[in-house]
């Protein structure tokens, strides 16, 4: 223990004091003042403009929407399609805190568009039931920084529910929605990325857009999914985000990574809102660097397409991860640490000609078991 407290006082100087318990084990302070960085190490809020996709052609007649506004399309399409369906939540009823359900309630009527009280673990528990008994259940939490009173209800119920039965019953109808990440300012309760929690849960869906475009046909395909899915939306962008977004229904494809654009020299990887400050990051670089970057953005976080950002990387050879949430613990871990991983089967490979190919390795490491 001695020496334990020397190594601290070494590392942190005056800033960390010695006081001794009355059990005899010598107890380490650190002062009010005191942080755990040293002070050259400085972070500041990321600037970035958000950079519209193309006008998409496939889908038929578009409308030009913000984020928001392509949430609530996505919402009116399914109540339109799908009698069974129901959206419930802390004041959905009125349009929600951020509006994505505004003018379903007068539409689609109060049995079908209500409020709930303001209990995150009652809402998940509702929705449990709701799917398990075969409509379509959206639920709504006002921020995703309260979601965690309904993490008992997500991890050990809904992901759980098929496996625990046998096959028997699932909750696949359920759909979480949560607003997601910073917005520049709402500090502790109000700015959270908490998709890594969830993406240790076998069982779950989790899904986060990075425009109008993406938010409404990922929206779309996790309540057709046969799956929980969680689905994050970027706060920031709800406003800030304006594309031509297809009025008619239309899904894209879970669990699979686009490639936004094709480079040589090192793979950017990220999601959400991040997506749009690497494409300025690999403007600069292409601009004062000369450096040929390949931008993909994952949309799916669990499972995730470990295939195509594979590929990139023994393409490139170099891989950057960007995401707007905590450094211990976040998702890009697991992205850095299974690219390795692959990348050190692929020289096994390489020295034994006789045994399966990369990507077919690749394929069978991905996360398979859903609820």
């Amino acid at each position: 223990m001695a020496a334990a407290a020397r190594l601290f006082i070494r590392g942190a100087n005056s800033k960390l004091s010695i006081a001794p318990s009355s059990l005899g084990v010598t107890l380490l302070k650190l002062s009010p003042n005191c942080s755990s960085r040293t002070k050259t190490q400085r972070r500041h809020a990321t600037h970035f403009t958000f950079q519209p996709d193309p006008v998409p052609s496939q889908y038929g007649p578009t409308q030009k929407m913000n984020l928001f506004q392509s949430i609530t399309s996505a919402l009116d399409n399914t109540l339109a399609s799908d009698p069974t369906a129901v959206i419930f939540g802390e004041d959905v009823a009125f349009g929600g805190v951020f509006r994505c359900t505004v003018g379903l309630r007068d539409k689609y009527g109060k049995d079908r568009v209500f409020n709930t009280p303001l209990c995150e673990q009652g809402i998940v528990g509702f929705g449990i039931g709701v799917a398990v008994a075969g409509a379509t259940a959206i639920a709504e939490i006002q921020f995703a920084d309260y979601i965690f009173p309904a993490f008992d209800q997500i991890v050990n119920e809904a992901a759980k529910y098929r496996y625990r039965s046998g096959n028997l019953f699932d909750c696949g109808n359920l759909t979480i929605r949560a607003p997601w990440g910073c917005v520049g300012h709402g500090a502790l309760y109000h700015s959270q990325s908490p998709e890594a929690f969830f993406a240790h849960c076998p069982g779950l869906k989790i899904v986060i857009p990075r425009g109008p475009i993406q938010a409404k046909g990922l929206l779309l395909s996790c309540i057709a999914d046969k799956n929980p899915c969680i689905f994050f939306e970027p706060k920031i962008l709800y406003r800030a985000a304006v594309e031509q977004v297809p009025e008619e229904p239309y899904t894209i494809p879970l669990s699979q990574a686009e490639i936004l654009q094709e480079g040589s020299d090192v793979t950017l990887v990220s999601w959400g809102t991040q997506i749009h400050v690497l494409k300025e990051v690999a403007s600069m670089a292409q601009e004062k660097l000369g450096v040929s970057c390949e931008v993909i953005d994952l949309q799916t976080i669990l499972p995730w397409d470990i295939e195509t950002v594979c590929k990139s990387v023994v393409k490139t050879g170099r891989l950057l991860i960007s995401h707007e949430a905590p450094v211990t613990g976040g998702f890009a871990a697991e992205i850095s640490s299974t690219v390795q991983s692959q990348l050190l089967v692929a020289l096994n490979l390489i020295a034994s000609p006789s045994s399966s190919s990369f990507i077919q390795t690749v394929e069978s490491s991905q996360e398979k078991t859903l609820c």
